[in-house]
């Protein structure tokens, strides 16, 4: 699996390495769950092509499944996606301000904001969101 460990402020989490496919089916969340848990890892740093193919298109129940496993083993997920990637469906932004009502997943414009929310007690900031 391509991922790197990174330790910061007594904390580790699981980071995937951008640009290289992670998760070729919601399944394959499993083994990530694992490195989590073999790691002690809490929370884990994506980039989109980490993610499923299908993950941004809500009707494949990819992104509901996988979120759904990382919430039942209390696993923090950031996203990193620069401004001017795919445009997400209203059916995903509806999604996003839900999920930004909770602390166990956020898209964010740049590593540094999605390192400071995974890392922070509680799991709300409110800059560059």
């Amino acid at each position: 699996m391509n991922i790197r460990t990174v330790t910061t402020g007594g904390h580790t989490l699981i980071e995937g390495v951008p640009a290289t496919p992670l998760l070729q089916a919601p399944e394959d969340v499993v083994a990530l769950i694992g490195v989590c848990f073999e790691q002690a890892a809490r929370a884990l740093l994506l980039y989109p092509d980490n993610l499923t193919p299908r993950f941004f298109d809500l009707s494949s129940g990819e992104a509901g499944e996988i979120l759904q496993k990382f919430r039942n083993y209390h696993i923090r997920v950031a996203v990193v996606e620069a401004p001017g990637g795919a445009p997400h469906s209203p059916s995903f932004q509806a999604l996003m301000r839900e999920e930004n009502r909770g602390a166990d997943f956020r898209i964010f414009a740049t590593r540094d904001a999605a390192l400071a929310w995974l890392l922070a007690d509680d799991g709300r900031v409110t800059s560059d969101q």
